[in-house]
């Protein structure tokens, strides 16, 4: 494998899925369409990584009275099948799974899989590095929070960062606008997975 480019899947959990405890409308659909993409494209990408929320006591991040700005509905609770990976992608990993598993927002809130660790402990800038990873493909849920963060933070961290737009979906159309035009500011390219593997 040549590829320095590994596919970054963002938090796609049922507890951000239709059902789920903070639900993003068309996240089902969006876990189809990833779970499409690796069968079709896993073998381009050196890593591919997945996200979980996975909160245990994040603090202020969560509330009774929740402003849907900084502090939300209990989700992603540690251990509880709705913070496991969708079904779709699980499926789609399967049998050995993510080449890298981040867990994140233990004890704080964590929106950037930057934020979290792999399950040996090191942050995912570090994994990145020692893999020779020099670009990054970003999808999942929400586009307009956990992909904007980790897609911000990889262009920070000096990786050339791709959005699959088809890949992802916003908590709204406006926010989703918003993370697009902040995403292609600093320096992000956002692309339809089938133009970008073309």
């Amino acid at each position: 494998m040549t590829s320095s480019r590994a596919l970054l899947i963002v938090d796609v959990q049922p507890t951000f899925c239709e059902g789920g405890e903070l639900a993003v409308a068309g996240g089902d659909r969006i876990a189809d369409r990833i779970a499409e993409h690796l069968r079709a494209h896993r073998a381009q990408y050196r890593l591919t990584i997945t996200s979980q929320d996975w909160h245990l006591d994040p603090g202020e991040h969560f509330s009774e009275r929740p402003d849907f700005i900084d502090s939300w509905p209990p989700h992603g609770l540690a251990g509880t099948a709705n913070a496991e990976l969708h079904p779709a992608v699980a499926a789609a990993l399967a049998p050995a799974g993510a080449d890298v598993t981040i867990k994140k927002g233990l004890r704080q809130a964590a929106y950037s899989a930057f934020d979290g660790t792999a399950t040996d402990g090191r942050p995912l800038a570090e994994v990145l590095s020692d893999a020779g990873i020099s670009e990054l493909d970003v999808c999942g849920i929400a586009e307009s929070h956990c992909v904007r963060a980790s897609a911000l933070d990889a262009l920070q961290a000096g990786l050339a960062v791709r959005v699959l737009t088809d890949l992802t979906v916003p908590v709204s159309e406006e926010s989703g606008a918003a993370a697009r035009a902040e995403i292609s500011a600093a320096g992000g390219v956002l692309a339809p997975s089938k133009a970008a593997n073309g």
